[in-house]
């Protein structure tokens, strides 16, 4: 299990590239991550809480969401990634809506019954952690007749025309990240909504909302896909035949002359998926 009390310095991450990176993801992901948010119908004025809410940028859509009256509370391990969500709600002139809290989801910092609702993205069944502890933390702070929803990237096709290179690429460790080799069906992500049901959420419903792109690709959204293409398959080469790796660099890597985003037809898409359910009274 990861040590998620370590600090950003000690496990090597870069505040500032992460922080560059998601930026130009997110504006692809804006769309997608807007209508799933919208999908929820939160409260007009409610409180909820954003848990793993890293730079805010969910977090912004979500007060978005529950109107002037509503307020957000953003939830971090990283004090670092906290300070640029405050620097993107002063910048929005919405910093009265939020407020930020330093802790581990895993132990929430709030009392029982302290929210309407709770949201999580990219974090619960894609961290290194036990989802079912998570999501019963979320219940814990959110009052009987809430809302818990957890949101995650479920499906991509990034590079038409290579559909083989693409299933080899998806069945490398990286490709089903976070779920390795031998660990319990139940436990993938997408069985989320037998989690939910496990642990007592009433009215479950899960939803899968699709983005994509195509040419001509603007700057942003061509740097956005770029940058997913280095996320999404880190580290491949050693689970790559010879040839496989050679096509990989063939067309994902940008600095290749056959690069596939700068295809005159390019075409891609990709999916988020959304668990929802209510909190018992």
């Amino acid at each position: 299990m990861v040590d998620m009390k370590k600090s950003n310095a000690e496990m090597g991450f870069d505040v500032e590239a992460y922080s560059q990176m998601n930026a130009s993801v997110n504006r692809l992901k804006e769309p997608v991550t807007r209508s799933a948010i919208q999908a929820l119908q939160l409260p007009q004025g409610s409180h909820g809480l954003d848990a793993g809410g890293g730079t805010g940028f969910q977090a912004l859509l979500l007060a978005e969401a529950v109107g002037p009256a509503g307020h957000v509370t953003i939830l971090d391990l990283s004090a670092e990634l906290l300070d640029l969500a405050k620097e993107e709600a002063n910048a929005a002139g919405l910093v009265e809506q939020f407020s930020f809290k330093e802790g581990d989801v895993r132990l929430l910092p709030f009392n029982d019954d302290s929210f309407d609702w709770a949201w999580s993205a990219d974090l619960i069944g894609y961290a290194p952690l036990e989802p079912l502890p998570l999501i019963q933390e979320l219940i814990r702070v959110v009052r009987p007749g809430g809302l818990i929803a957890i949101l995650a990237w479920s499906s991509e096709r990034f590079l038409p025309g290579y559909p083989l290179l693409e299933a080899r690429l998806s069945s490398t460790t990286s490709g089903i990240a976070p779920f390795v080799e031998g660990k319990n069906p139940n436990l993938h992500f997408l069985r989320a909504l037998g989690w939910f049901q496990e642990i007592g959420l009433k009215e479950t419903r899960v939803r899968t909302f699709a983005g994509d792109a195509q040419a001509p690709l603007s700057d942003d959204t061509r740097n956005a896909l770029t940058a997913l293409l280095q996320m999404r398959w880190p580290d491949v080469e050693a689970e790559l035949s010879p040839e496989d790796w050679k096509e990989y660099q063939r067309h994902c890597l940008p600095e290749s002359p056959d690069f596939i985003l700068d295809q005159p037809d390019y075409y891609a898409f990709y999916t988020y998926s959304m668990f929802s359910g209510v909190v018992a009274n």
